[in-house]
């Protein structure tokens, strides 16, 4: 697994945006997260509890607290009232990508590079549409996929242009849980070390 910084990371656009509703809600939250110092990973709208709105974020440093979602929550749910997208009552659930996260910037490539992921692209790549197997290489503009499984005749890796993709999201193993803890881990005592030197910065004021 590569590491990646915040300040890369703060502004860097998303390779899988949403359509339709879900685009105009996206648009209206995604200012309100970043002023927080949050990020989107992905807005949709289901049918689960009659209508809920399942909005996927977190920090810049990659991690997500039971109280990062409730500040969240609060932080837009008044700016979605104003804007009022969604014609009907409907439920907020607010979520961390979860482990076996959805990829969405070309950083979560360089990220999980050496882990398992499936894909989906728009057009056909190779002759196919849909992808498993480990990321071995990231570029500015896709990344190389190690096939887990190639059919007769395949290439046993094969290179997926960002611009194709249609979704992607990693594949949870004991390899993934362990690195992804041990990142969540040194992320938050990063976090808690820059906010003990802030208030020691503040106490010498």
């Amino acid at each position: 697994m590569s590491d990646t910084t915040t300040a890369e990371n703060a502004n860097e656009p998303r390779l899988i945006t949403e359509t339709g509703l879900d685009r105009r809600i996206a648009d209206i939250i995604e200012p309100v997260l970043v002023q927080m110092g949050f990020r989107l990973v992905r807005v949709r709208m289901s049918g689960q509890n009659g209508l809920t709105l399942q909005i996927m974020t977190e920090r810049n440093d990659g991690t997500m607290t039971v109280e990062d979602c409730e500040e969240v929550s609060k932080a837009i749910s008044p700016v979605l009232d104003v804007e009022d997208p969604i014609d009907k009552a409907y439920h907020l659930e607010v979520s961390s990508p979860g482990i076996d996260r959805p990829m969405v910037r070309r950083s979560d490539f360089v990220r999980w590079q050496g882990h398992l992921m499936k894909c989906e692209t728009s057009v056909m790549v190779e002759g196919r549409k849909r992808f498993r197997g480990k990321i071995v290489a990231v570029t500015e503009d896709g990344f190389q996929l190690e096939r887990d499984q190639p059919a007769y005749g395949e290439e046993p890796t094969v290179t997926i242009p960002f611009t194709a993709l249609s979704e992607a999201r990693l594949i949870l193993t004991d390899d993934l849980i362990r690195d992804a803890l041990t990142a969540d881990k040194k992320a938050k005592a990063a976090r808690a070390a820059n906010e003990n030197f802030e208030d020691d910065d503040r106490d010498s004021e």
